[in-house]
């Protein structure tokens, strides 16, 4: 598998978030994620208010490896993040979930007022028409333990590779502070 050496990945990902922009069902973070998130005191943030923006380092070539950035800021009280988001890559006729990282640990990040984290998926793209490929249409993302509420974003990064049992070459990291 070709690569993109990490800092033109990550100076790639940092120009396009600086510009910003608005069927086998695989993994299983829903269950954890809605025991993680807490929401009985009240403090678990909500999709309504967060902003969102989302930068990439699309894969090039069948076989490269990209990524796609979500930024969250925090637009509401203080709020707490335990989980995963869950992913989802949506083709014409499918819907595949995205794992975490194997290597990826959830813990809990508190967003102040104005507070930012993000989160990255990283995919594998797949060779266009390829039974072996999925033709992304639409990613959507929830947070953990709010599950009804997705925010979705069109996908312009081309196909990404599958796995022989029906899943995709993806994963999610967890959320990351960002900022001081």
């Amino acid at each position: 598998m070709r690569t993109l050496p990490l800092t033109l990945t990550a100076a790639l990902a940092a120009t396009l978030l600086l510009t910003g922009c608005g069927g086998g069902d695989t993994g299983a973070t829903g269950d954890d994620d809605a025991k993680n998130a807490d929401p009985a005191n009240g403090s678990a943030c909500a999709l309504a208010d967060l902003g969102v923006e989302v930068g990439a380092g699309a894969a090039p070539a069948a076989g490269d490896t990209g990524t796609v950035t979500v930024t969250l800021t925090n637009q509401g009280a203080e709020c707490t993040l335990k989980g995963f988001p869950a992913v989802k890559l949506q083709a014409d006729d499918s819907t595949v979930s995205v794992s975490p990282e194997q290597s990826a640990q959830s813990r809990p990040l508190t967003l102040g007022e104005g507070g930012t984290t993000s989160f990255t998926l990283t995919y594998v793209r797949g060779e266009a028409g390829s039974a072996q490929s999925l033709p992304v249409r639409k990613a959507s993302f929830t947070l953990p333990g709010a599950t009804a509420d997705a925010h979705e974003l069109r996908w312009s990064y081309g196909e990404v590779a599958r796995t022989d049992d029906g899943g995709v070459e993806a994963s999610v990291s967890g959320f990351e502070s960002t900022g001081d």
